[in-house]
């Protein structure tokens, strides 16, 4: 089978990760894969080697500082449109966000689109090519049940769920022996530290992060917060100011690394006292999953969606007196590395998403697509029950 994944970014965020991986364990079926991004900045490859079958086609993307998020993204639609254009792609075409569906669409192609999440936009012209990016599509996925709960409430069409893969053997070997002593190089450099990965953001819920952390740094004065990756498309340099301004207010001195090393992130995680998700909206919520497949104690948001995938292996807060709680209960005595049953019951759950198993669910809905010509706007029944649970 001939695919194309398209992806509006070369650097490390979720859709990427699953764009990538997604995209590899298809090769591994025998299928010709190819991905298409925006190189942002000047970029020419994505954060990460890809395996050599998947083949990759980076759209140059000049930077440009004198446009709004809005016409960022207006171009971003454009060029990646005239790229797909002149290519002339066939076969499945897969957009794995908002921009690469309006692309698509405005190439004059046909594509199946994941629906990670729904974004909230303000302005009418977003507005409309977010909702575009959901109904124009021939068929829709989602990697939890509870988003494409979200997807039929607010748009009357059912996606198929396929869960999200998870590389937990990398992170299982980041927190083994051989992983030690990457795991104490972040130790000597942080010392102890409650880790946030996906920068600062509204949607990641940084700032109830910060408040409940101030609570805990007040009983704990040697641990440290410790915020990795956050990539974005978006401009958040008014919520980062105002998180800027909580934290001197709060006496904290959050240590922000900013985008990593691919290589950094399995033992950073790894050596984490623990692992805090307080996003406010998630479509599966694959760094706690990676979490803990290093057997790294995790605290997510109480959300349906993080409810449905991780079940009780991870504490939930729903605010910043909950986030307190839980995040207390897991320095106290939450999983840790070979510590357990709690540790044990998260790296299976981790083991169970695999990308393999992704893959052939994707395979089986890519081939119902092309015999139907896409999804009706109903989910596609999947022969396979452990490919289409969520979680």
């Amino acid at each position: 089978m001939r695919i194309a994944q398209i992806t509006y970014s070369t650097r490390p965020r979720g859709g990427v990760v699953h764009t990538l991986a997604l995209s590899e364990a298809l090769a591994r079926r025998g299928h010709d894969v190819t991905v298409w991004t925006l190189g942002r900045g000047g970029d020419g490859a994505f954060f990460r080697p890809v395996d050599p079958a998947v083949r990759v086609r980076v759209v140059p993307f000049e930077a440009r500082d004198d446009e709004s998020v809005g016409e960022r993204i207006e171009r971003s639609i454009r060029v990646m449109a005239r790229s797909l254009r002149d290519a002339g792609t066939a076969g499945i075409v897969h957009a794995q966000d908002c921009i690469s569906a309006n692309a698509v669409v405005a190439a004059g192609g046909a594509c199946v689109r994941t629906v990670h999440h729904l974004d909230e936009f303000t302005t009418p012209r977003l507005v409309e090519c977010h909702d575009l990016a959901v109904t124009a599509p021939v068929a829709r996925l989602c990697v939890s049940r509870a988003v494409a709960q979200e997807v039929a409430d607010g748009y009357g069409v059912v996606p198929t769920v396929i869960p999200n893969g998870v590389d937990a053997a990398r992170f299982a070997a980041a927190a083994s022996p051989a992983g030690a002593a990457a795991r104490a190089a972040w130790r000597l450099r942080l010392g102890p530290y409650v880790l946030a990965l996906g920068g600062i953001e509204p949607r990641k819920g940084s700032i109830d992060l910060l408040e409940a952390f101030a609570v805990l740094r007040a009983e704990r004065p040697d641990l440290a917060l410790v915020i990795g990756g956050g990539e974005t498309l978006f401009d958040y340099r008014d919520y980062r100011a105002r998180f800027e301004t909580r934290a001197r207010e709060l006496g904290v001195e959050p240590v922000v690394l900013g985008t990593l090393a691919d290589d950094d992130v399995p033992p950073l995680v790894a050596a984490a006292s623990a692992l805090a998700m307080v996003s406010t909206k998630e479509g599966f919520g694959l760094a706690a999953m990676e979490g803990l497949a290093a057997g790294v104690p995790v605290v997510a948001r109480d959300l349906p969606v993080t409810r449905e995938v991780f079940g009780g292996c991870v504490r939930y807060g729903r605010d910043v007196p909950g986030i307190v709680e839980a995040v207390r209960a897991a320095l106290g005595g939450g999983a840790r590395v070979g510590s357990g049953d709690g540790a044990e019951a998260g790296r299976a759950l981790a083991l169970a998403h695999s990308w393999d198993t992704a893959a052939a669910a994707h395979e089986r809905f890519y081939r119902h697509v092309l015999r139907e010509g896409g999804d009706g706007g109903a989910a596609v029944p999947l022969t396979d029950p452990h490919a289409a649970r969520a979680g």
